[in-house]
């Protein structure tokens, strides 16, 4: 309603608004005709509903309650004064700064609460009524505020929970051309997604997180110990069976080879037959050695090479030497050009195998991922703990949804408050948020009174 218009009015202004809070009078009249002068959006603001006087009265009642502290804190100050002056013992002095400072604290308080509202004992104070002054900076948390009574996660909840979501989709879902279309549209969307994304930069991020993953954590415990498990199940033997077997036939083969090169590193000075007699004598060593390892499971070479293994196992798990130079090896593999080129191809290699499965109808993947939604349809239409979860994930979402956005959703709020009068608008944020800000005033008398009596204690402890 316009000022002037309600200075125009017969009577004082506070009982026409007292006419309008009612219900009845000129007031309500003018403002549903439409009188001139008067603005839509304040309408709603001079009337006060149940609710907003039962919060005022709230709001009275901590004053009332910060202000009896505050008297109880002046009245304790004085009588420790008093006896302390009396003689009454050194205690006073600690009562008394923990109640001159609780005084302190509950004005200072005071101030800043009264500051928000009005100027304290209507002294025009520079920055203070600072909500009559930048009500229109204000109004975008009203109609914050005014959203979390239309827009609340309850109502949402409730909203949504009466539509029975999960059972719905589960039942769509379970019938196979439904099925066939979802699948069709995830292949769809999957595509598309490949598609924008740059190879290389999904290569390098790729690359990275693999590199970074592997310089990050240590190998050798867990080679460590994998190759102690695979010594104590004996799995090492087929490895070592292979190996002497291929040497001696590899020996059987190039028997030849072996003695030239036992005679090529003999001295110059020793005479062809004996260098042919020792090569002969190598050779047929060498072949001995393999055919009885490869025939003998418990040949004394297999068990040191068991042994070999088995300290190489604790070495890597626990020798800090043996683990140094393991890391040290992996970054240098690591850090090669062909391996981080083997990496980075991964991801061309993923990406062709994806692509052609979700063109094809009849591929692996999509087959799976039909099969995949009709189970899960046919399981959300018949489990409730299904539909409860996902009932649960759809409120979640949209709770989420309407309390990001609600400041666009209830801009229109926002844009009336802007029209408000800077007094009435006032007096509705002060009936709701009021009575909360009057434990400020009494926050800052008790912490105030120990910050006092804290401060008294240490000067008094200093001055000793």
């Amino acid at each position: 309603m316009d000022r002037t218009k309600i200075d125009e009015e017969p009577g004082n202004r506070e009982d026409l608004l007292k006419k309008e809070i009612a219900g009845g009078g000129s007031g309500r009249d003018s403002a549903r005709a439409g009188t001139p002068g008067t603005r839509p959006g304040v309408r709603a603001m001079t009337t006060f509903s149940a609710a907003d006087e039962e919060k005022q009265r709230g709001v009275r009642r901590m004053k009332l309650t910060a202000a009896g502290l505050l008297l109880l804190v002046a009245v304790i100050y004085v009588l420790a004064k008093w006896a302390g002056n009396a003689g009454a013992g050194p205690w006073t002095g600690y009562v008394a700064a923990a109640a001159e400072a609780g005084m302190v604290g509950a004005l200072a308080d005071w101030f800043a609460v009264t500051a928000l509202f009005r100027h304290p004992l209507g002294i025009p104070i520079p920055h203070t009524a600072i909500i009559p002054r930048k009500k229109d900076q204000l109004g975008a948390a009203l109609g914050g505020f005014v959203g979390e009574n239309f827009l609340s996660e309850t109502v949402v909840r409730q909203r949504l929970r009466a539509v029975g979501i999960g059972s719905r989709l589960g039942t769509w879902l379970s019938q196979p051309a439904n099925a066939d279309r979802v699948t069709a549209e995830l292949a769809t969307a999957l595509r598309g997604a490949l598609t924008v994304l740059r190879d290389s930069d999904v290569q390098a991020v790729v690359g990275e997180a693999i590199t970074r993953r592997a310089e990050a954590q240590e190998i050798a415990p867990g080679m460590g110990k994998m190759l102690e498990k695979v010594v104590a199940d004996g799995g090492h033997n087929r490895v070592v069976d292979l190996v002497v077997t291929r040497a001696h036939d590899w020996l059987v083969e190039h028997g030849d080879s072996v003695m030239d090169a036992v005679q090529g590193g003999a001295p110059g000075w020793t005479p062809r037959f004996v260098d042919r007699k020792i090569g002969d004598r190598v050779y047929r060593e060498l072949l001995r050695f393999c055919a009885e390892m490869r025939d003998m499971p418990s040949h004394p070479a297999r068990g040191a090479l068991d042994r070999f293994l088995a300290d190489f196992a604790s070495d890597l798990q626990s020798d800090t030497e043996t683990r140094t130079k393991v890391e040290r090896l992996k970054s240098e593999v690591l850090g090669r050009g062909e391996v981080q080129d083997l990496i980075a191809s991964a991801w061309t290699a993923v990406r062709t195998m994806i692509v052609s499965a979700a063109d094809d109808e009849r591929s692996e993947l999509r087959l799976r991922v039909r099969a995949s939604l009709l189970s899960l349809g046919a399981r959300m239409a018949t489990e409730p703990n299904l539909q409860e979860k996902v009932d649960s994930w759809v409120e979640d979402a949209a709770v989420h949804v309407v309390t990001t956005y609600r400041g666009e959703i209830t801009s229109l709020i926002t844009d009336t408050v802007a029209s408000w009068d800077p007094e009435h608008t006032t007096r509705k944020i002060e009936a709701h948020i009021g009575r909360d800000l009057q434990f400020i005033r009494i926050n800052g008398t008790i912490v105030g009174s120990l910050a006092g009596l804290l401060i008294y204690t240490v000067s008094r402890m200093l001055g000793a």
